[in-house]
Parts: structure tokens; C-alpha cells; sequence
């Protein structure tokens, strides 16, 4: 899946889906406009026992990293939003002796990673320099129109999808070396 990944400007692993992504940047091009999206990072492998309860949660430190980000504007790990519409009997991640039957949590248990993928998901919101002409005020607070020139990205989606990658691995790098410290 990497592979597909990496084949594509997107970062997507869906060839069909990148048709259609392209298309809808071509549109929004074409209209002076921008797009946004949503950028998914899945983290395999992690060990279970990463995090606290408490204070320095995994999913709170993902949280952060995610969110400082620039453009990003949300942030949900495992079911996320989805989870607030279901009944506690859907969403729980039952365990058997073969593990968790279902990944609803993300890989996160109680601010603890629990050995399964890690999957977060982030909002990236459309650019607002654009070529459209917009409503604004100027510096005497009327009604003024703002028209843009120069050169501007339609979507910052795939520009950040690196910076998440790389902010999702310091987070688990700073959770593994204080694993190892109270090891000691």
C-alpha cells in the first residue's frame, strides 16, 4: 500500500480516488477557488503500552502534534466524530483471546496505545488566499472587495501529509524513549 501511496501527488492509495481528486482540483483551479480534505495516517506496529491515563495520553499528545499543525482544523483518532453516534454495545473493541474483533478506539485505550493500528484522521481546510474575488472591510472597517494576485496551491492537503507523518512519529519517538526511561 506504500507503494500506491507514494505513487501519487495526492498521497493516495486509491487510483480511482486520485481521478476524481485531480478532477476536483482542476475544477477549483479553474474557478480561482481551493479545496481542503481530510489526510489519514495510519501507524503500524506501535507497541502496546505507549502513553499515561491521565495526564500525558496518547491520544491527547497526537492530538497536539496534529493541531499545530497549520491548516489543520480537526482531529479524530479511530471512530472519532462517528463514535458520539453510536451505542456503547457498537463502539466498545471487544477483546478476545486473538485480540481486539474491532479497531473503533485507533489503536488507543484509555490514553494508552493498545498494540493495534493507530489511525488518526485530520481536517485540513481550504486555502483562503484565492483567486475569487471576496468580501472584506478595509482599514476603516467598510465593506471593501478583496481581489488576490500571484501565485497560490489549490489544496494544502498534499503538502501535509508529510508534516503529520513526521509529527505522529515524534510523538510515539517521545513516548517510546519515556517508556524506556521508567524502564530503568
Amino acid at each position: 500500500m506504500r507503494d500506491a501511496i507514494k505513487a501519487n501527488p495526492l498521497y493516495c492509495p486509491d487510483p480511482d480516488a486520485v481521478k476524481a481528486m485531480e478532477k476536483a482540483l482542476l475544477q477549483a483551479k479553474e474557478e480561482g477557488d481551493s479545496l481542503g480534505g481530510i489526510v489519514e495516517v495510519k501507524v503500524i506496529g506501535c507497541p502496546a503500552g505507549l502513553g499515561e491515563p491521565v495526564f500525558d495520553k496518547l491520544d491527547a499528545e497526537l492530538a497536539k502534534a496534529v493541531m499545530s499543525v497549520g491548516a489543520v482544523k480537526g482531529m479524530e483518532i479511530g471512530a472519532g466524530f462517528e463514535a458520539a453516534r453510536l451505542k456503547g454495545s457498537q463502539n466498545n473493541d471487544p477483546l478476545t483471546e486473538k485480540g481486539f474483533t474491532t479497531n473503533r478506539s485507533g489503536g488507543i485505550l484509555g490514553g494508552i496505545s493498545n498494540g493495534d493500528e493507530i489511525v488518526l484522521r485530520a481536517a485540513v481546510k481550504p486555502i483562503p488566499s484565492i483567486y475569487k474575488e471576496q468580501e472584506t472591510v478595509d482599514r476603516q472597517g467598510k465593506p471593501a472587495r478583496l481581489i488576490l494576485s500571484g501565485r497560490f496551491d489549490v489544496s494544502a492537503v498534499p503538502r501535509v501529509v508529510p508534516v503529520l507523518e513526521a509529527m505522529v512519529a515524534i510523538v510515539l519517538a517521545d513516548h517510546v524513549l519515556r517508556w524506556r526511561a521508567n524502564r530503568l
